[in-house]
């Protein structure tokens, strides 16, 4: 190889690097446990299971409430992921049809189904979107302690005084400033009701 190509494993730290972008501007776990919680839903009436010589068949009569609960999970999961502007409406609805999913499908299938789509549904509503970073500044915002040192000190709003000097009072006429010319709401950091 040479030295201008990258190598397999900066290859796989470029996609990982990607990938965790993209999974941080989503609710992804969401719309991961939304999606797996419609596939048990979906699959289980129709599945037949086989344990020796027995051959158990779990079909309902509602098995296509179940097919199209299990399918709009799944869609739903995935506009969690694409469209993350409708989270709470995905995550509300997903809640919805696990709630349904109890007397339609096996008992949500199984309750394996019913408890991922409840707990990818409370994870969407709950998510909210990162801060982002302003242009040009690394990491994020910073902090007062934090100044580089070519930015200055900014540079206090009244007048300057002096440590140890007395602070002039405001007069007790009540709407009258104070002579250093600061009003009665920054003086002392008191408004003027409390």
């Amino acid at each position: 190889m040479s030295a201008e190509s990258p190598g397999l494993s900066d290859r796989f730290h470029y996609w990982r690097r990607r990938f965790r972008v993209w999974r941080g501007s989503r609710p992804f776990w969401a719309g991961l446990l939304t999606m797996l919680g419609g596939i048990p839903i979906a699959y289980l009436p129709y599945a037949q299971l086989t344990l020796g010589q027995l051959s158990l068949r779990m079909a309902t009569t509602a098995g296509a409430g179940s097919l199209i609960i299990g399918v709009l999970l799944v869609t739903l999961g995935l506009t969690m992921w694409f469209q993350s502007i409708v989270r709470v409406f995905a995550g509300v609805a997903a809640i919805l049809l696990a709630l349904v999913s109890i007397p339609v499908s096996n008992l949500g299938g199984l309750l394996i189904g019913f408890l991922l789509a409840m707990f990818g549904g409370a994870l969407s509503i709950s998510w909210a979107p990162g801060k982002t970073a302003p242009e040009g500044s690394g990491q994020g915002a910073q902090t007062a302690g934090t100044r580089t040192r070519a930015e200055p000190e900014p540079e206090p709003a009244g007048p300057v005084v002096q440590a140890g000097a007395p602070r002039p009072e405001p007069h007790a006429g009540g709407g009258s400033a104070p002579a250093d010319g600061t009003t009665l709401e920054t003086n002392g950091g008191r408004h003027r009701a409390g």
